[in-house]
């Protein structure tokens, strides 16, 4: 071969083989590995198979929970089935993180061939009712980086032949957390991996869902409903900046999930093909629903119709009907259309074809979603459960390891 060709054969190696690479070195995706490979491929998941336990259970203890001074930290979750409703059991979900100095130390203990993961991992398998806990540290960020603290989890389904990584866990208080993901955006690989902590006593807890498949390259594709509207659940709720025509901030371009994305928010859109008749009633369903349950639930009307769409006419239109309902906590607001990208409202994904899309979201995570739903008791009821179902609660928990 000649020397010319062979540099040029080199020249295309390098230049395609890192474009394969993503992430931290934990989670680049193997050049060699085939198209075929679910989830591309990362360096260090089969590290996952070394001193796995016969027996996995859904709640697991990591060393440092017992040997180390940091701060004590739950992490738990549902794992769900893609599409993100049903809950998904027996997934193996692999779990490893640095010390409090952010080293992945090893000891004696320690498998040699798994040194690099160092001492704090381990393995949980979701319950029956697709429920996981992991009882550890929280780690430290790498040091002298600006990479934010975070913990690798690797996920092994049944029907899947190889494992494939998730997005890290990341603590939505980590002051290196916003600069990082400016320049590295989340990937939303079986979820956001943004986590909120709340704090029990010592303890501090992180809850984490998971929705196998999603945002997963080469996911075998399993039936799925054809008509498509808003981001998918177990993805960040975006910020955008409709214009309050009716409600707590009219007048204003207040984002809802940012000054309000604390607890739970249900956000009703409508775009070309309005049935003001169902609006109406939607729209005292969700007042009551505001009503009874307080500060724990913002709801807002987004009006997204792009036929023959005039500012003024259509704050006046959205007024009336606020007046009309009486409503007091239900907020009514409007953008030029749901592909504007001024107000943001492109960034929902909605389908303005679609009757209605309800986005229900928690702590800035989308939780559940319906796509033309009809107002009526069945759908209320529907609605409403999901509230309850969604909310959680993890001041019940005792604050100790279960295993």
């Amino acid at each position: 071969m000649k020397k010319g060709t062979l540099i040029w054969i080199l020249f295309l190696f390098i230049v395609f083989g890192c474009k394969g690479q993503t992430g931290s070195s934990e989670h680049r995706s193997n050049p060699g590995q085939k198209n075929v490979v679910v989830g591309g491929g990362c360096d260090g998941c089969e590290l996952m198979y070394i001193g796995t336990p016969n027996k996995i259970s859904s709640t697991d203890t990591s060393a440092g929970w017992y040997e180390e001074k940091g701060q004590k930290l739950l992490l738990t979750g549902t794992v769900f089935q893609p599409e993100g409703k049903i809950p998904a059991s027996n997934v193996i979900i692999y779990y490893w993180h640095t010390d409090t100095e952010g080293y992945y130390t090893a000891d004696t203990k320690t498998d040699p061939k798994a040194k690099s993961h160092g001492r704090l991992r381990g393995w949980v398998k979701s319950n029956e009712n697709g429920k996981y806990s992991i009882y550890t540290i929280r780690p430290a960020p790498y040091p002298n980086e600006d990479m934010p603290a975070h913990i690798h989890l690797s996920i092994k389904e049944s029907d899947i032949k190889n494992e494939y990584y998730t997005d890290d866990v990341v603590f939505d208080d980590d002051p290196l957390l916003i600069p990082y993901l400016k320049k590295n955006p989340s990937e939303n690989r079986a979820g956001s991996g943004k986590v909120r902590v709340l704090l029990k006593g010592n303890l501090q807890i992180a809850e984490h869902d998971i929705i196998l498949g999603l945002n997963i390259p080469n996911y075998p594709q399993k039936d799925v409903s054809n008509k498509k509207s808003g981001l998918n659940i177990g993805e960040d709720q975006p910020s955008f900046i409709p214009f309050h025509a009716f409600g707590p901030d009219k007048g204003s371009q207040a984002c809802p999930v940012c000054k309000y994305g604390r607890y739970h928010g249900i956000v009703f859109f409508v775009g070309n093909n309005p049935d003001w008749d169902d609006i109406k009633k939607w729209l005292g369903f969700l007042e009551l629903q505001s009503m009874s349950r307080q500060k724990y639930l913002k709801a807002y009307f987004v009006y997204g119709n792009e036929n023959a769409y005039s500012k003024s006419k259509r704050e006046n239109e959205l007024e009336t009907i606020g007046r009309e309902l009486n409503l007091k906590r239900t907020a009514l607001t409007f953008v030029p259309s749901f592909s504007d990208s001024k107000t943001e409202a492109n960034l929902n994904k909605i389908n303005p074809e679609t009757e209605n899309t309800f986005i229900i979201y928690k702590n800035r995570r989308i939780v559940d979603k319906y796509i033309d739903l009809k107002a009526n008791s069945k759908n209320f009821a529907l609605i409403s459960n999901s509230l309850d179902r969604s909310r959680g609660d993890f001041f019940d928990l005792d604050g100790m390891p279960h295993n």
